[in-house]
């Protein structure tokens, strides 16, 4: 049998994070056995965060991001049951929820049993074949509500603990629906917004108005690489080797920017007025681009067209100059920044990469709105303190601040950065946490548990 440290090895996790999420299977373990029922492990599951390098509220809207998973995530154990029930257990807090393979649940909002139950409601009613429930246990070293996609980790792992139990990949209604990793991701998006993926219809979701961004790079990054993709659907452009001797030192601000509470209303006011925008645009052209992407290419003066419409649109929710600004920041983080970013990282040009990611700084400040004060300082404390570049990602509205440094300089610009973070805004910094990551490997089902 191979060990479980050889197993999570060969996953491109650094020995560092192995340790780490051996101790995390290590608990998972230890709570599912505390449950009643047969002391045994069926399955058992890796699922990253991720890490948002560009590409904010984009997704939805057709754009570009550049990504990558993290090494941090949930570490997922189950097994069988003879029933439908589904009963998930969090090592950590030891908080439990109980669910089950009905399309006729109702999940609660505002509550961290939402997501296990969207899942299982989803998976009863695309496949009403499966009907064996689970009993699991997760441990994870990812920070909750941080803009490292921890939720929708989460339910990406309950989805593959449940999908593997009953042989979901077997179905037909999945194999005619999705046949690559992007189109799961894709899918498995659509269970958290609520839309139908092709024939596999859509459902309440849990109350996000999101695309399918985290839940590519959970699927579908590789160990040390940056990946920029476009979406709707997904499309991988580019695959660029993070530059050896670098590394991401992520700041949680300690302001939690959390899906299911008060940060939600206004993640789906961006997620709005995007669609709001090309409302606009269908309204005064009467063409039906998909989205807001497919619009703005869609003829060489399309954006000099949508800017036009814009100027005159009238719009009871959105003031005129919200939707304007909409547009002009996801046109240049889409258009403009991402591609640029992407050539110079691959190029090596590391200056001109964190000119550009300024850029997109500046511009989620100023036009995208989804900053905040603490956000805002650690992005530039970040460049201050040395690094190479930095930027807010996720969400926003709280969260996360990445900033990208020589790995051999990373514990010292943490304990710079930190420092500089808590002159400043020393209630949140007593919140925060520093950590050092690498883009670390996708989801991926762990054969060994030891």
């Amino acid at each position: 049998m191979v060990p479980l440290v050889q197993s999570l090895g060969a996953t491109g996790l650094r020995p560092g994070s192995v340790t780490a999420k051996r101790a995390c299977f290590r608990a998972a373990v230890a709570a599912l056995a505390a449950r009643p029922g047969e002391a045994r492990i069926d399955v058992a599951f890796f699922v990253p965060g991720r890490i948002e390098v560009l590409g904010k509220h984009t997704d939805y809207a057709g754009g570009r991001s550049l990504l990558c998973a993290a090494e941090q995530g949930f570490c997922l154990v189950a097994r069988a049951r003879l029933d439908r029930r589904i009963g998930v257990i969090d090592a950590g807090t030891g908080e439990s929820a109980d669910t089950s393979l009905d399309p006729a649940i109702e999940p609660v909002r505002g509550q961290w049993s939402n997501y296990p139950a969207t899942v299982a409601r989803r998976v009863a009613r695309n496949f009403p074949d499966a009907r064996i429930g689970a009993d699991m246990a997760f441990a994870s070293d990812l920070p909750r509500a941080s803009g490292m996609s921890s939720s929708s980790a989460f339910m990406i792992a309950v989805f593959l603990a449940i999908g593997q139990l009953n042989g979901i990949a077997r179905d037909t209604r999945f194999r005619s629906a999705i046949g690559t990793s992007e189109d799961l991701a894709g899918y498995l998006a659509t269970i958290e917004n609520g839309n139908s993926f092709g024939a596999l219809g859509g459902d309440r979701g849990v109350g996000t108005f999101g695309g399918s961004e985290d839940h590519t790079a959970i699927l579908c990054c590789r160990p040390g690489t940056l990946t920029q993709y476009r979406f709707a659907p997904v499309q991988r452009e580019l695959e660029i080797a993070l530059p050896a001797g670098l590394a991401f030192v992520i700041a949680v601000s300690g302001v939690v920017a959390d899906k299911t509470g008060a940060a939600l209303a206004a993640y789906n006011r961006a997620s709005r007025s995007a669609a709001r925008v090309l409302d606009a645009w269908r309204a005064a052209t009467g063409r039906t681009d998909p989205t807001l992407e497919r619009a703005i290419t869609s003829s060489p003066d399309a954006v000099d067209r949508m800017r036009d419409v814009l100027a005159t649109s009238v719009d009871q929710e959105f003031p005129a100059d919200v939707l304007r600004n909409r547009f002009e920041q996801f046109r240049t983080e889409s258009q403009d920044i991402i591609p640029a970013a992407g050539d110079a990282l691959a190029a090596g040009d590391l200056v001109r990469f964190g000119l550009l990611i300024d850029r997109s700084q500046d511009a989620a400040e100023r036009w995208l709105g989804n900053q905040i004060a603490e956000t805002i300082t650690l992005a530039r404390r970040a460049r201050e303190c040395g690094a190479v570049a930095a930027s807010a990602f996720g969400a926003g509205f709280g969260g996360s601040v990445w900033a990208l440094v020589a790995e051999d300089e990373a514990p010292r610009f943490s304990d710079r950065w930190s420092a500089a973070y808590r002159a400043t805004h020393p209630e949140a910094a007593s919140r925060a946490t520093f950590f050092e990551t690498h883009p670390g490997p996708s989801a991926r089902q762990i054969e060994h548990l030891d």
